[in-house]
């Protein structure tokens, strides 16, 4: 075996998940630390991949950051070549639930890039909660269904195949067909 198909150290990964998902979501170390209930010297070497957590610290951490607990162990048994390159469609990281109608992969190595990919799959029926404004650019392409999208007051119906862009913008999304629709997101920043 050589060197670059060693696995790599889970706890230097789960910092680096924690650092990039609180840099995404501008909050500053000393804000997360107080929402977790720690110090931010501790935070701080949990990022740097000097301290292994535990799970209830996972847990407080996801709670505060917003993002399932199983965010933090995707990267288990990844051979270090492949981290921050490559991601296996078993190992992707999963945010909402079927049952709530809307599921979302991030497909993106991590969030330390410029920009992130996302496989979303929208359950007929659903719809957003309300108008979304990110102050992002981010564009789309569907995949496979249908999708009703408005951006800005202006209604778009979208079949197989259309893409879109939405550009720091207010937009809704329904899915009124009979299928789900799944959508292929890049958005830029990162969000999540």
């Amino acid at each position: 075996m050589t060197d670059q198909n060693l696995l790599i150290d889970p706890d230097q990964l789960v910092g680096q998940d924690i650092r990039a998902l609180r840099k995404n979501r501008g909050l500053t170390l000393s804000i997360l630390a107080k929402k977790a209930g720690c110090s931010v010297g501790y935070l701080s070497e949990v990022e740097r991949g000097e301290r292994t957590v535990s799970i209830k610290f996972l847990r407080t951490i996801a709670k505060s950051l917003d993002v399932p607990l199983g965010w933090f162990f995707t990267h288990e048994g990844q051979p270090q070549n492949e981290v921050g390159l490559i991601v296996r469609a078993q190992n992707r990281k999963r945010i909402g639930s079927r049952e709530d109608g809307l599921f979302e992969e991030l497909i993106s190595p991590d969030l330390r890039g410029s920009f992130e990919m996302f496989l979303t799959q929208i359950e007929p029926g659903c719809r957003s909660n309300g108008t979304v404004f990110r102050n992002v650019e981010e564009e789309g392409y569907l995949v496979e269904g249908e999708l009703d999208l408005v951006i800005d007051d202006v209604e778009f119906s979208l079949k197989t195949g259309d893409s879109f862009r939405i550009h720091r913008s207010e937009f809704s999304w329904t899915n009124n067909g009979k299928t789900k629709a799944v959508i292929l997101w890049v958005t830029s920043p990162p969000v999540y």
